[in-house]
């Protein structure tokens, strides 16, 4: 494996752990966000009060993200075994 290729093997590492990584965590920016406001205007300042939404909606998003998740790693792969197998 030459130089620029190991550097595309790593930037298509990157590239695919963000994919994974996304949907949870915009959702939980988003829950987030969207508690702080509702704690803000209402001046309830619970601090455990996030939690339990958040952990929940990252859990329903990441459930609906599995499919797509799977995908993009079984691609992955594919392209890893492809990689591991050229002489």
């Amino acid at each position: 494996m030459t130089e620029a290729e190991a550097i595309d093997f790593a930037r298509e590492s990157i590239w695919v752990l963000l994919m994974l990584a996304a949907p949870g965590m915009l959702t939980a920016l988003v829950v987030g966000v969207a508690i702080g406001l509702l704690q803000a205007l209402t001046q309830i300042q619970e601090m455990t009060l996030v939690f339990v939404p958040k952990i929940l909606a990252i859990f329903l998003v990441l459930l609906i993200a599995l499919p797509f998740a799977g995908s993009a790693m079984a691609t992955y792969m594919d392209g890893v075994a492809e990689r591991i197998a050229q002489p």
